[in-house]
């Protein structure tokens, strides 16, 4: 299985994302992977390594697409950067399944739209990453910023793709469905929300159980959570803000707690270690935008080699799922297929 990455427009471009292919082909046996960007500097960092395998293929594009270009003429303009040179590969070659990018959001999601194409039926795809649960298990959540402004019929269907997502990912049969509001009882919520609630209430294809609150999120009571992409967005990065203060203000407290608090660390360790693992995104990947014709995976912009490494893990178990074939199936035969 051949998976391209982009190589830059991230934080830590192109070194961290260059280990991360590095790592993965190590340790994963049947797959290979293309990396797009400079070739000069993209081999500095393989031979710093000292990786002299063949499982990596180098295709040179010098340009760069930044956070602050609009996504749409970045795409159109520049023909040759890491960005568009991936994008090109993953459309024309049946033997690539997917690809990584950890560069801007809007270009990617713009690059997703108009060099891969939507699937038919597909009135808005969207980026839906899973987020881990206090049970244990994962929640999805959609979307979490490729639509910041959405109509009623856009979240209906986000509700339908998310339910299909999971069923094909995690084996459940009737993912539970839950609208995001300010409030459980059914009046919550702007008129985006009511009218929403109603077609949710009424669409055969998920198991709706209605409004939920935002600090229920990761409870384990729902399987797919439905937003715009600006509520998922601030809900998301809330979400990490919240997990990144908690680990870091239990860091200081066992420093500043003396002796007493330290040696409780000691009988602790393996259990806070477990806990900041079930919490840590860079184990899970990145968002998969649902909705378009390949797989493709947005990174965090801070990737670092080892959540490149699970994003590879993750288009990998997408492709084994037969995702693709199971959402063009799912939205055609949808109840609401042909509306616009």
């Amino acid at each position: 299985m051949k998976i391209v990455i982009d190589c830059y427009g991230a934080d830590y471009s192109p070194d961290e994302l260059v280990k991360g292919a590095i790592t993965s082909v190590n340790l994963i046996e049947d797959v290979e992977i293309i990396l797009t960007g400079n070739q000069e500097e993209i081999q500095k960092v393989m031979d710093e390594v000292g990786y002299k395998g063949n499982k990596i293929e180098i295709v040179d594009a010098k340009d760069v697409i930044s956070c602050n270009e609009s996504p749409t003429m970045a795409i159109r303009r520049k023909k040759d950067s890491s960005l568009v040179a991936g994008l090109n590969i993953l459309k024309d070659r049946e033997d690539v399944i997917g690809m990584i990018s950890a560069g801007s959001t809007g270009a990617v999601l713009a690059g997703g739209l108009f060099v891969i194409g939507r699937m038919d039926g597909v009135k808005r795809p969207a980026l839906a990453p899973f987020l881990p649960t206090m049970t244990g298990g994962k929640t999805l959540l959609i979307d979490c910023g490729a639509n910041v402004d959405c109509k009623p019929e856009y979240l209906q269907q986000f509700a339908i793709m998310g339910s299909i997502y999971v069923k094909s990912m995690l084996g459940i049969e009737n993912p539970r469905v839950g609208l995001i509001s300010n409030g459980v009882e059914e009046h919550k919520g702007n008129e985006q929300i009511h009218q929403t609630f109603e077609l949710l209430k009424n669409t055969p294809e998920i198991n709706f159980v209605g409004n939920m609150e935002a600090r229920e999120m990761l409870s384990g009571d729902y399987d797919v959570l439905v937003c715009d992409g600006f509520t998922g967005n601030v809900a998301l990065k809330s979400a990490e803000g919240t997990i990144k203060c908690f680990m870091e203000v239990l860091k200081q407290e066992i420093k500043a707690g003396g002796v007493r608090a330290k040696t409780g660390y000691l009988f602790m360790k393996k259990a806070l270690k477990k806990i900041k693992a079930r919490l840590n995104y860079t184990d899970v990947g990145g968002s998969p935008f649902l909705g378009i014709n390949k797989i493709l995976v947005k990174s965090h912009g801070s990737s670092k080699a080892k959540t490149i490494y699970s994003c590879v893990l993750q288009v990998m178990e997408i492709h084994k799922s037969n995702y693709i074939e199971k959402m063009r199936e799912g939205i055609k035969n949808s109840s609401i297929a042909g509306e616009e």
